[in-house]
Order: C-alpha cells, then structure tokens, then sequence
C-alpha cells in the first residue's frame, strides 16, 4: 500500500506518542482485556447489571482510546487520511481479498443459522468450582452475551463500536506507525503483524480465539490493503459481532451464565 507512511518523521512531533499508543495495542491491551473480563466474570453471579456495566466500559474504553488515536493522527503533519484508510474504496476488492470477504459472509450466516437453532444451548457449561462460564471459541464468552431487552440494545452499540474503533485502531492506525517504524514493510508482513496483535487483543478468549481473531483480522487487513480503505473492514467487523444478536434467549445455556 503506497499510501502509508515510511518514516516516523512523517509523524512529526507525535511521533513517540504513535509509537507508544501502537505498543500498547500489542502488549498492554491484552493484559486490559484480560483483568476487564476477569472482573465482569466476577460479578456476574452477583450483580444483575454486570453485563451492562461491562459493555459501558467496554464503550468508554474503545472510543477513548480511538478518541486518543485520532488526535495523535491530527498531530502528524505528514501522514494524511488516506494513508490510515479514512478514504472511500479505490474500487471493489480484487480476487483474493473479494474472496476472503466472501467466505467470512458465508460463515458468518451459516454460524447465525446455527446459532438460533440453538447450538449454542449444546454446549456444555462448565460446572460449580471449575469456571463460571462455559467459552465460545473465536468470540467473547457465553457469559458476555445479551440476554435482556436493555442488554441488546447495548451490546448493539458494542458491536457497531467494535467494527469502528478496532479497525481504526488495529489496521487504519496501527499499520500505518508499523509502517512507519520499520520504514515500509511488504504487504504481507503487514497482514501478518495485524493478524499476530488482533489476535492477542483477545487473548481472554483462549488459545481458540485468539487463533479464530488472528485468523479474521488477518483478512480485514488484506481488505484493507487491498482497496485502501477502512469501509468494508468496518462493515465486515460489525456484523460479525452483531450477528449474536439474532441468538434468542432461550438458545443460550441457563447454567452458570446468568
């Protein structure tokens, strides 16, 4: 992609703060994520608004942080919007990027089918002393989805937010100080390094869903590169997320997850 920077002079006198923000997607977000989920966890059992609260951190802590992204972006005089995919598509994905998209459309309305038919309720839960939530390899927890009126239309915003922020933050900004860091790598060592440091932002999932996340973010960042834009990774991302919202209550397991 010739748009992104290949230099941190690019950056100007944001420079260190790119760098810093770009190391903590890698390192200090999966420790983040991991103590966050580790409280909601926690009180789950005894709080019945635990899940909205954990979804309004989970609001506070994106938006801050892409908030935060956005404003070093502002402050580099040499790095402009198309250079972090704020731009319109050059055109429609190429044959492999085209085809990734696709196939992730495909699972994701197979998987949807599958989950209001209620595989998710076939799942075992894990029972007393051994974890208080079952885990639902390649996304959150069985504990994190909605069950309430209230709590779907929050996870809703967490859905749209997650497409927004993450890509924002994971292709459109962190490739760009990568790029920049290490003056220019090839297309694949970008797509290798988005996959490697989305994949560990899910490290609270497990070894399953950090390689499932790996996996997808993989493909968003060929989507990026590929038609230099961060349109359809949004669009792709969120519905991923959101097509949990087509799981009816009773589909979900009853045990040890209320």
């Amino acid at each position: 992609m010739d748009a992104l920077p290949t230099s941190l002079a690019d950056y100007g006198p944001a420079a260190l703060s790119a760098v810093v923000v770009g190391v903590y997607l890698v390192v200090g977000e999966p420790v983040v994520g991991a103590v966050l989920h580790r409280r909601f966890e926690g009180r789950l059992r005894t709080d019945a608004g635990a899940r909205r609260s954990f979804y309004a951190r989970l609001l506070v802590l994106e938006w801050g942080l892409a908030l935060l992204a956005l404003v070093i972006w502002l402050s580099a005089p040499g790095v402009d919007a198309a250079a972090v995919g704020l731009r319109w598509p050059d055109g429609w994905p190429g044959p492999v990027a085209g085809g990734l998209a696709l196939l992730v459309v495909v699972l994701v309305v197979a998987s949807t089918r599958a989950l209001r038919g209620g595989a998710l309720a076939q799942l075992p839960v894990r029972a007393e002393g051994e974890g208080r939530h079952a885990e639902l390899p390649g996304h959150a927890t069985l504990a994190v989805l909605p069950r309430t009126p209230a709590e779907r239309r929050l996870f809703t915003a967490v859905g749209l937010t997650a497409g927004i922020c993450e890509e924002w933050l994971y292709r459109g900004f962190f490739l760009a100080v990568l790029s920049a860091v290490t003056t220019g790598l090839p297309g694949w060592a970008l797509v290798a390094a988005a996959a490697v440091a989305f994949g560990l932002a899910h490290v609270y999932q497990g070894v399953g869903g950090v390689v499932v996340t790996g996996v997808l973010g993989a493909v968003m960042a060929v989507l990026y590169l590929d038609t230099r834009s961060l349109l359809l990774p949004v669009l792709l991302h969120a519905l991923i997320d959101l097509r949990f919202l087509a799981v009816p209550d009773r589909a979900l397991p009853s045990a040890g997850v209320r």
